[in-house]
């Protein structure tokens, strides 16, 4: 069985538990006051294992699946079986913590904020296999079809006006900062990603 499989089960049992048990779901959300001052840094990684509601982690977790089944057996390729795997584990997981911190931060003394969901972790993932598939099309808004590599500066530019200007109670900056730093983290393990990235994104321009 697969990491992704694993961690979409994962999410989906704890996720339902917290659907009955809003006490449970209270102790594992994204709460920078309490972070802050009661030092519940726990709260950086667990919020990522709940959801709002079943819309909310199906659309998470159908992203998770599908792109990350890819990224996921692409680490397996080049690191090996189990340490690929544990890389790939790694990644998503410190994915989670690095798009929290920059509203952990920015919210630190705001006790009416809050967030869960794992849309930061998926965002790195999708931008993931944007570096390993620049010219792969997505569709976006499941509809509009659009290369990986276009999409993806779509999505920068976007969720970076949307964090600053929207009142739509949706994480704008985890969306970016995971973008950003699965992108990154991605790079950093193995370096020679980036000149796979840019040798397709120059050669095998597909119109």
């Amino acid at each position: 069985m697969s990491i992704t499989l694993i961690l979409v089960i994962v999410t989906g049992l704890i996720s339902y538990q917290a659907f009955n048990d809003p006490g449970l779901k209270a102790k594992l959300l994204h709460r920078p006051v309490a972070e802050h001052r009661n030092k519940e840094y726990y709260r950086l990684l667990t919020h990522g294992f709940v959801h709002a509601d079943f819309m909310h982690l199906g659309i998470n977790m159908y992203v998770l699946y599908i792109f990350g089944e890819f990224v996921e057996t692409k680490f397996v390729y080049t690191f090996g079986a189990l340490q690929g795997r544990m890389v790939y584990l790694l990644m998503y997981l410190v994915t989670i913590v690095a798009a929290s911190l920059p509203t952990h931060f920015k919210h630190k003394d705001n006790a009416y904020y809050s967030a869960l969901g794992a849309s930061g972790a998926t965002s790195g993932i999708i931008f993931a296999f944007a570096l390993f598939n620049p010219w792969s099309i997505l569709l976006l808004f499941f509809i509009i079809p659009c290369p990986a590599i276009v999409a993806a500066v779509l999505y920068l530019v976007y969720s970076s006006w949307a964090s600053k200007n929207a009142r739509d109670n949706i994480g704008h900056d985890a969306h970016f900062w995971g973008a950003v730093f699965g992108f990154v983290f991605t790079i950093a393990i193995h370096p020679s990603f980036f000149s796979e990235f840019v040798h397709r994104l120059t050669n095998e321009f597909p119109f």
